[in-house]
């Protein structure tokens, strides 16, 4: 009697289980529910590809800059320094003249004064303050300045020399002018001290 009803149960379960296989479900399952099997079945596969993805992938704040294998920025080598006379050669501000006032070394861009200005809107600070609309400065690629003499009025391409005294200076190509002379530096120096001491003043 015993047995007659396993084999009755088993025969019952492999009906079953046909049953599913030709609905497109196989015999294997996951927590009791039966697992989807797209060879058996005929139904159409959905379209993954139509569905919009919500999820952006975005850099870092790190990732953003070139770093070296000791995890350091990497410096590039620009041929314009702080305090330059440069001519603007491409964009918008063609053609002006002005001197560069900030050096990025990582993405080779410079600051250059009342050169590519931006609008800003800031708020205000204090209690009662209103807001106001000022602009900004924003940095330029320094492939789009060129060097510019004062002297003899031109742009000129850049070149490195070794002076007398054992000093690596630049000097335009086409005046032959040099750069980087101790009085330049000094007079640099000057300015920035100057600034320095007015900003420690008016805190």
């Amino acid at each position: 009697m015993a047995m007659a009803m396993a084999m009755a149960s088993a025969t019952s379960l492999n009906a079953a289980m046909a049953a599913l296989a030709v609905g497109g479900f196989s015999s294997s399952s996951i927590m009791g529910t039966p697992a989807y099997n797209p060879r058996s079945s005929s139904l159409p596969l959905p379209n993954l590809s139509s569905r919009p993805c919500d999820i952006r992938m975005q850099k870092k704040r790190w990732e953003k800059k070139e770093v070296k294998p000791n995890s350091l920025p990497v410096v590039r080598k620009m041929h314009v320094k702080v305090g330059d006379t440069v001519k603007i050669i491409a964009g918008s501000d063609k053609g002006k003249i002005s001197e560069v006032s900030l050096v990025y070394t990582h993405n080779s861009n410079v600051l250059v004064k009342n050169v590519n200005l931006k609008t800003k809107h800031v708020k205000g600070k204090a209690e009662g303050e209103s807001g106001q609309i000022i602009q900004v400065e924003a940095p330029i690629h320094s492939s789009n300045v060129m060097l510019y003499s004062k002297t003899a009025k031109v742009a000129s391409r850049v070149g490195h020399k070794v002076v007398e005294d054992g000093r690596k200076v630049r000097y335009l190509l086409k005046t032959g002018e040099v750069l980087d002379s101790p009085e330049d530096w000094k007079r640099l120096h000057k300015k920035e001290n100057k600034e320095e001491k007015k900003s420690l003043a008016i805190v």
